[in-house]
C-alpha cells in the first residue's frame, strides 16, 4: 500500500521531510527484515536436515 501511495506524491515521496518517505523507508526495512527471516528459517532447517 505504501508503494502505491508513493507513486500517488511522485518525487515528493523521495524526500525525507514529508511522512510519506519516512512510510516507505520503514516498509522497506520491514521487508529486508522478513526476508532475512526467511533466509535465516531455510539455512536452520538444512542443518537439521529438513
Amino acid at each position: 500500500m505504501v508503494d502505491k501511495c508513493l507513486r500517488l506524491h511522485g518525487g515528493y515521496g523521495y524526500i525525507l521531510e514529508y511522512p510519506i518517505a519516512r512510510l516507505y523507508a520503514d516498509a522497506r526495512v520491514g521487508r529486508i527484515y522478513g526476508g532475512t527471516r526467511e533466509v535465516l528459517k531455510t539455512i536452520v532447517a538444512k542443518s537439521l536436515g529438513l
